[in-house]
């Protein structure tokens, strides 16, 4: 009975010694998984900030790599390796070399980019107007991330001189310096509407929101080469690169307090 009653006032004395202790601090954030990071609602006043820290941690995002990214990492390695093996043959004896056939498929691809700009502005402001804070916040993203990824698209361009196609019977030589600021690699098409239609996809978890902002996307792609302005290699790392930004922005930034 004693032993009964000198464990309960212990437990008492030790309880009441732990609740005068300090909180333990919160875990680091490279500790936590980035979508249960808390994130403030966007904005357009700290969308600047957002992106300088997008392009930070996207230049030394390669040191992170970690062994469960080798399951999307090896076969975009494969497929990029038979991509550059058979550029110069798709583009030579595959895709036509119709002039109309080819400018067609630029207006079509032009078109569909022109689409992916103006889709966010558009949901930023209907969103703004009508109070939809998820709405103005998919556009917020999808335009934080286009900005993201033209940025990177231009460094790609202006460290590899790629020749674009219609040079050199399609050789693709890579630092050419006649190249310039045109280079052929990768596709800024495809960098510019993987990136937003990651970002509003990701906003919406609808499938039939990707289906069209993917397959919109995919339309991109494919008309960048039928129309004779970028090799197979730089459409499909264009567009990888375009849906990794866009992932990447989403987690990061996305409020994950709104209600969906």
């Amino acid at each position: 009975m004693g032993g009964g009653v000198a464990v309960a006032q212990q437990s008492a004395v030790t309880a009441q010694s732990n609740a005068s202790l300090p909180s333990a601090p919160a875990p680091q954030s490279d500790d936590v998984p980035l979508e249960q990071q808390p994130h403030s609602s966007p904005t357009l006043a700290n969308s600047t900030k957002h992106g300088l820290t997008d392009l930070m941690h996207i230049a030394v995002s390669p040191i992170y790599l970690r062994t469960g990214d080798l399951k999307w990492l090896l076969p975009l390695a494969g497929a990029s390796a038979a991509a550059f093996a058979t550029d110069t043959h798709t583009m030579h004896d595959v895709v036509s070399h119709d002039p109309d056939f080819n400018n067609a498929a630029v207006n079509v691809s032009q078109g569909l980019l022109g689409g992916f700009i103006a889709t966010p502005v558009a949901m930023f402001g209907v969103g703004h107007m009508t109070h939809n804070e998820h709405m103005r916040e998919a556009g917020l993203l999808g335009g934080e991330a286009m900005v993201d990824a033209y940025v990177v698209d231009e460094f790609t361009k202006l460290v590899t001189f790629r020749e674009r196609p219609q040079v050199d019977n399609a050789q693709g030589e890579f630092y050419i310096g006649k190249a310039g600021v045109n280079s052929s690699f990768v596709s800024g098409h495809c960098m510019l509407s993987w990136s937003s239609a990651a970002a509003i996809s990701g906003e919406y978890h609808s499938r039939w929101v990707s289906l069209l902002a993917y397959s919109a996307a995919s339309g991109v792609a494919a008309t960048r080469v039928l129309g004779q302005q970028h090799f197979p290699t730089d459409v499909l790392i264009g567009s990888a690169g375009g849906w990794l930004i866009g992932h990447y922005v989403y987690r990061a930034h996305h409020h994950s307090d709104m209600v969906r």
